[in-house]
């Protein structure tokens, strides 16, 4: 159903892609779907997570021009096309109090400039369907809760005429999903299987100090696990980011392929009928004609709005959260 159909993934830094959603763009390849990746930023910032790499002179001499590497690779794994939107990482900020931060970089940019560097991307490239993170950025990164700010901006911008008529023609996506990775029911379910089987479980401490993130709901769920292999592929391609002896492969693929075979997303919003829960990001877009004519009509109205409240996203409290695994890999806190 989704040949021809074109899906766009926003993220923070080069990994992002591979750590978050990667099965399902996979998927969506494989069915005849096309699918960009745009990097918001180059991940300049980030540290070296993989301990046997972190004495590499050409890494240190440049770890820019590395990550543009590894994002290749793994770009070339998954089949998608791809595009830097150009700002400079962030860092993640540490300390009590925390330092501020870096002049210059993605999180202090001036939201109508990110979006209209978006805008320029969504109406050349003209997505049907869009992804990116939830209000609190997957976690408290500023470069994730910035992409998600800019990604909702120019959705909303894309396809009105009035915003940035100098960027391009008008297109709308139709569909725009959060990407829904550690949700506590993954890990439940991943933890007792381990233990089940004897095997030590990397979630014990994470799950015995659980705190809610946010009050969201999952949506969609998209059967992926044939695709957990180009996933992981695409993870060890991020070879400063990801250790292949470290904490993303400590659960047998095996495993993971039969206790928890989906990957999750959120619906935020969404100008096409719905029908909850759904098994395809494309669900409900027709075909490519039909959803082409909708993007481009200029007289959508949205029938589906899954945002949070204001008042629900305020009793998320950052000091509260707890630390996680998938934190390690995501660009430069990694």
């Amino acid at each position: 159903m989704s040949e021809g159909l074109r899906l766009m993934a926003v993220h923070a830094h080069p990994d992002d892609e591979s750590s978050k959603g990667a099965a399902t763009t996979a998927k969506c390849v494989a069915a005849g779907a096309s699918v960009m990746v745009v990097s918001c930023t180059g991940g300049e910032r980030g540290d070296i997570l993989n301990e046997k790499l972190k004495n590499d002179p050409q890494i240190l001499r440049d770890i820019a021009q590395v990550r543009r590497n590894e994002m290749k690779a793994a770009q070339e794994v998954l089949g998608v096309e791809h595009t830097w939107l150009g700002f400079v990482d962030s860092g993640l900020p540490e300390g009590d109090p925390l330092p501020p931060l870096p002049a210059g970089c993605f999180a202090l940019e001036d939201l109508d400039v990110t979006t209209e560097a978006l805008v320029r991307v969504v109406r050349e490239w003209r997505p049907h369907v869009m992804t990116t993170y939830d209000e609190k950025g997957g976690y408290p990164h500023p470069d994730h809760i910035m992409t998600h700010v800019v990604a909702m901006s120019a959705f909303e911008a894309a396809g009105d005429p009035t915003r940035y008529p100098h960027a391009g023609e008008p297109w709308q996506p139709l569909k725009i999903y959060y990407n829904e990775g550690w949700s506590k029911d993954r890990l439940t379910a991943v933890h007792e299987a381990m233990v089940a089987e004897g095997l030590e479980s990397p979630y014990a401490d994470w799950l015995a100090n659980w705190k809610p993130r946010r009050s969201g709901r999952v949506t969609t769920r998209i059967e992926c696990a044939e695709y957990f292999e180009v996933r992981d592929r695409a993870l060890l391609a991020h070879a400063t980011q990801v250790d292949p002896d470290g904490f993303w492969f400590q659960v047998p693929r095996e495993l993971q392929q039969r206790v928890w075979p989906v990957e999750e997303f959120e619906l935020a919003v969404s100008y096409v009928p719905v029908d909850l829960p759904e098994d395809d990001l494309f669900a409900g877009l027709g075909s490519v004609a039909e959803a082409d004519a909708a993007a481009t009509s200029g007289a959508l109205e949205m029938v589906y709005d899954g945002r949070l409240a204001p008042d629900d996203e305020e009793k998320f409290d950052p000091a509260e959260r707890v630390e996680h695994p998938n934190e390690q890999v995501e660009g430069n806190e990694d």
